[in-house]
């Protein structure tokens, strides 16, 4: 993401946790993430909770960062990434998302948009790519914790704390939405859990490389899908529940029902184990900027301990 910073770059300070959807005010998270031109670099004067009045559309080339305050997203709308590219959301914590109603909401450049009814998701990405959505805390929200639908790919998913949550992450719009056949979501360095029941992630048509992370048990099942996805789990750590239910896939039948998923050093606790399906093995595909070495799942614990928003100041390294 190394096209957020440098040359052209404008830094901007949240100092006003107030939301209008249509006029925002300066100081507001909004007016930064929608009505400044350019790149965009985000941050918070204060600890602050900010209440959503809609969803929060983010423009392109920008960085929401939350490190140095307690930034809490909450009890309204979600943030919503609709046809955007080169983003970064980090260090926010985003819980208690509730559905909203259709209605107008002001979107990149200051433009209003008319916005049908939304579920509920803490962070929604809609045909957008180059995301990186990292060291986040995100719980108990009214639908997904992360959505990843129509075409979006090239997207990283890493450091996040996922809690308290039925539906976690969706990869992959619905069966019929073949374009997300290009996707691909790299979800590396997660703590998953406690109390988290499914779609750790659920992933349709596209291609999900999980590593390094650490599973603290589930209802329904941990990874799922449809639609012949491609799954490469590797090195995470997997510790059943106490329930009855220790398999951690779910291959949820489709239209198509082939998959290749592979489980590659993972290492199962309290009986779980990883149902293999698939004609060989399956490769992340990444360039040379984008590989990175994988640690041993018996690391995990330690890859995982900061996982979510980082407790950092001023004085304090994060």
């Amino acid at each position: 993401m190394r096209m957020n910073g440098g040359k052209g770059l404008t830094w901007y300070t949240v100092t006003d946790p107030a939301d209008d959807p249509v006029r925002p005010r300066p100081g507001t998270l909004r007016y930064g993430a929608t009505m400044l031109r350019g790149k965009v670099w985000i941050t918070f004067e204060r600890d602050m909770q900010i209440k959503l009045e809609k969803p929060l559309l983010v423009k392109s080339f920008t960085t929401i960062d939350g490190r140095g305050a307690n930034v809490q997203i909450a009890y309204g709308g979600g943030i919503l990434l609709y046809n955007v590219n080169n983003v970064i959301i980090h260090g926010l914590q985003i819980h208690h998302c509730v559905e909203q109603p259709p209605g107008p909401v002001v979107g990149p450049g200051g433009k209003i948009t008319q916005l049908g009814g939304l579920d509920g998701d803490a962070i929604r990405l809609v045909a957008s790519s180059k995301v990186w959505i990292d060291h986040n805390t995100l719980y108990q929200s009214q639908d997904g914790l992360i959505d990843v639908t129509r075409g979006s790919t090239f997207i990283t998913i890493s450091n996040n704390w996922f809690r308290d949550h039925d539906k976690v992450m969706l990869l992959g719009h619905d069966d019929s939405y073949v374009e997300d056949a290009k996707m691909k979501v790299t979800v590396a360095f997660n703590r998953f859990g406690p109390n988290c029941n499914q779609r750790m992630p659920r992933i349709r048509h596209g291609y999900a490389h999980v590593a390094n992370n650490l599973y603290d048990g589930w209802r329904d099942y941990a990874i799922g899908g449809s639609m012949e996805p491609r799954v490469k789990s590797e090195g995470n750590l997997f510790i059943a529940s106490n329930s009855s239910n220790k398999k951690v896939t779910r291959r949820i039948p489709g239209k198509f029902n082939s998959w290749n998923w592979q489980s590659v050093n993972d290492v199962f606790i309290n009986g779980a184990f990883f149902k293999e399906t698939g004609y060989g093995r399956v490769k992340p595909a990444y360039n040379r900027q984008q590989r990175f070495k994988v640690g041993s799942a018996n690391a995990v614990r330690a890859l995982t301990r900061n996982a979510g928003a980082l407790r950092c100041s001023a004085s304090a390294r994060c």
